[in-house]
């Protein structure tokens, strides 16, 4: 395992740049041209509330709910794109489906918009991937994604915040949780060099370790006498 696998591209940048710059073109036509989007978020268990779940991240009442997601996702979707370039896409986009079909189901019955699911299927991608890699820099990735945004977490469960979409957050948390299951890193892999390194490695059978005693001390083997066997004839 190396870390050449962590290269910077142009992408990092630009990836979550023009995305949060969607997001505000299309808040920008709202106010501009007086468009309802409400109509078009997620509206649970209804045919026509289906759109939402390609359409709802891209749709946020206000300046200040925008404001709020922009500065998380140009964060994450960078650190995303650096630290796991052949997932990126797969996960931003099957994770706007799982997190919006969730919604869809176990959500109130109001329109859910906002990017927020988004965040939370980042987060918790992020953070549930850095742990079962066991690669130091992304486990030291996931506990600091931890750190800044894990009071997150009261915002899945219901009657935190009435204004807001817990049901959506629950949805981005788990869609992030599947799909750090679902998306294997093999670049990350710990190449094994030594026999010890093995998950059945038994030092017992090991012939350096077996020169130490319980307490650490270096021993001799004991010598193994060869028995050699003679037969003897009887001359006549």
């Amino acid at each position: 395992m190396n870390d050449n696998h962590f290269k910077y591209s142009n992408s990092v940048i630009a990836l979550p740049f023009f995305f949060v710059l969607l997001l505000w073109f299309v808040y920008w036509l709202q106010i501009r041209f007086d468009f309802d989007f409400f109509e078009n978020g997620i509206y649970p268990r209804t045919v026509s509330g289906l759109q939402g779940i390609l359409f709802s991240p891209f749709i946020h009442s206000d300046l200040e709910h925008l404001y709020n997601n922009s500065i998380p996702l140009l964060i994450l979707l960078a650190a995303l794109r650096y630290f796991y370039s052949r997932q990126t896409f797969e996960v931003i986009g099957y994770g706007i489906l799982f997190s919006g079909f969730i919604t869809w189901v176990i959500g109130r019955d109001s329109y859910h918009i906002g990017a927020s699911s988004l965040i939370y299927v980042l987060v918790s991608f992020i953070f549930f991937k850095g742990i079962q890699t066991k690669y130091y820099r992304l486990v030291a990735l996931s506990l600091t994604v931890i750190l800044v945004y894990g009071s997150m977490v009261w915002y899945i469960f219901p009657k935190v915040d009435e204004k807001i979409s817990w049901e959506g957050h629950l949805a981005g948390l788990i869609a992030g949780l599947v799909l750090s299951l679902l998306y294997k890193t093999p670049e990350y892999i710990k190449i094994i060099k030594y026999d010890w390194e093995h998950p059945d490695y038994n030092p017992m059978n090991d012939k350096f370790m077996q020169r130490f005693d319980e307490s650490g001390n270096f021993v001799n083997l004991p010598i193994v006498e060869d028995n050699e066997i003679f037969d003897f004839k009887e001359s006549n």
